[in-house]
């Protein structure tokens, strides 16, 4: 069976491709992401987004435990008002930032990379067939958030629950945040953090279909 590596400690991600049938194991990336996007200077939501991906996808593709799969990366950076918005980290971050948020729209941008760590033909020792392509490719799916109008009660709430501290735009869909999001315009698994229709483009460029990824039966 294809191996498929998700360079991500995401509980949201790893629960969206279980539920999509999709099997997969997790193995973390040690990226710094504030050094990596000092290094590149890139403060654009949607290339910021791809770049981080891009540096998780190929720092766990370079591990041993990769040989062999195929690897996705993924992050998730929020545009609002014309700033990009990572983690919040901080009640007093989160706050400013939901108080802004409420009754507003902004957009969830999700980069995706792909690595084939397969072994190609032009790399095997006997010269013979492989399956490995070599790709490394990667795309961006983004979607138009609409949030309900929310009242500082609300949001001191929610933000003492922890959940908005360690999420890209200071919000989940899939959690508690959900109540406070009228309607989303796009793909709504890019809020979640990774689009399985994305991936599935990006594992065709890798001579992959996403159906040879399905859990049969609901054995891996």
């Amino acid at each position: 069976m294809t191996r498929l590596i998700l360079a991500s400690q995401s509980p949201a991600r790893t629960k969206l491709l279980t539920e999509a049938g999709i099997h997969h194991e997790v193995l973390v990336s040690d990226v710094d992401e504030d050094a990596v996007q000092a290094r590149y200077g890139v403060t654009d939501a949607h290339d910021t987004a791809l770049l981080l991906a891009r540096a998780k996808a190929e720092a766990v593709a370079s591990l041993p435990d990769a040989e062999g799969a195929l690897v996705i990366g993924c992050d998730s950076v929020f545009e609002f008002d014309g700033e990009s918005h990572g983690k919040p980290y901080t009640v007093d971050v989160a706050k400013e930032r939901m108080l802004r948020m409420s009754g507003s729209k902004g957009v969830l941008h999700t980069g995706h990379w792909l690595v084939d760590c397969r072994e190609t033909a032009a790399g095997s020792e006997d010269g013979g067939a492989a399956d490995g392509t070599g790709a490394t490719v990667g795309a961006v799916s983004s979607a138009e958030v609409h949030f309900a109008e929310m009242s500082e009660k609300d949001i001191d709430a929610y933000i003492a629950t922890g959940e908005p501290l360690h999420c890209a735009g200071s919000f989940t869909i899939d959690g508690l945040g959900g109540a406070f999001i009228r309607k989303v315009d796009g793909d709504p698994h890019a809020v979640v953090g990774l689009s399985i229709s994305t991936l599935r483009d990006l594992l065709g460029q890798a001579n992959i279909g996403i159906t040879e990824l399905w859990i049969q039966n609901g054995s891996e």
